[in-house]
């Protein structure tokens, strides 16, 4: 199935995982998924490989066996950095040979002092690409808080319609801590006629370094809610996981009420803290908020 179908159906709650690095024991994932597919997620994402591309062949198999051997529809990311066209073939044959039907196109985070090297300079470009030449559901990234190299959040709204008219389907936003920007983002989307769905990408902070390279990555906006559970839980790390699951569910209550289009669970390979969160809010998903 493809995950834009789902959303004509129901609010969609889906996770994501990364692969295991190329020297880790690689049973450690399928027990975490045999542990998220008991929530049974709409889908489940598989980003493009740890520590960079060349682990990117187990994003295929592992979407792949979330598919065959879990029963849970996959998506398979595609970074396109110093990607040839040639490469793209190979890797989007593959991936429809394996029977995935969802593609999360991306350019990838460029390294320091280097540049593009590939046929793909944007996302867009590799979503142009995938739309001509396979039947694949393509979905990209959005920014609700603008992508770093934005010159503007008008700017960045207006490529972000190109990766549209490109032949995205599907958007997932980049992960946030104030909900405000998130709504403020998507009211700006629908004005400039992105009508595709709008996933809320939500990650659960659960420790102090997890913030610190969020906000170095990402430039995420710490809000004040939030400075204060850091602040009285900081030095205890169960009592800030807990009360960072808190927050996360806090979050996706209020997304789910004003009508989010679904919710996607950036998981970091943790079954426990998905299990918490969907425990608390699965009655929310499956009806739209009037029905609720």
């Amino acid at each position: 199935m493809k995950t834009v179908d789902l959303f004509k159906q129901k609010t969609v709650f889906s996770l994501e995982v990364f692969p295991p690095k190329p020297d880790a024991d690689e049973s450690v994932i399928y027990d975490t998924l045999h542990q998220l597919s008991d929530i049974s997620p709409d889908f489940i994402s598989v980003t493009y490989g740890a520590g960079g591309g060349k682990n990117g062949c187990k994003t295929i198999q592992i979407a792949s066996d979330i598919q065959n051997k879990f029963g849970v529809q996959s998506v398979a990311h595609l970074a396109c950095i110093d990607l040839t066209k040639q490469q793209a073939v190979q890797i989007l044959d593959s991936i429809s040979q394996n029977g995935i039907k969802n593609v999360l196109a991306l350019r990838g985070d460029i390294p320091q002092g280097q540049s593009v090297t590939g046929d793909f300079r944007h996302a867009s470009e590799l979503i142009g690409f995938i739309k001509e030449k396979y039947d694949l559901n393509i979905i990209a990234a959005c920014y609700p808080e603008t992508h770093p190299e934005s010159t503007s959040a008008v700017d960045d709204i207006k490529w972000l319609r190109h990766k549209v008219d490109c032949g995205a389907d599907h958007l997932i936003t980049q992960l946030f801590l104030d909900n405000a920007y998130f709504f403020d983002f998507l009211e700006k989307a629908r004005i400039a006629g992105i009508d595709v769905p709008i996933e809320a990408g939500i990650m659960p902070v659960t420790n102090k370094r997890q913030i610190e390279r969020m906000v170095k990555l990402c430039g995420v906006a710490l809000p004040k809610k939030f400075m204060r559970v850091l602040e009285k839980y900081e030095h205890n790390e169960q009592a800030l996981r807990d009360a960072g699951i808190a927050y996360a569910i806090d979050q996706i209550t209020d997304l789910i009420a004003q009508g989010a289009d679904g919710i996607h669970l950036y998981t970091m390979n943790n079954p426990y803290i998905a299990h918490r969160i969907y425990d608390a809010v699965h009655n929310l998903i499956g009806a739209y908020p009037e029905a609720i």
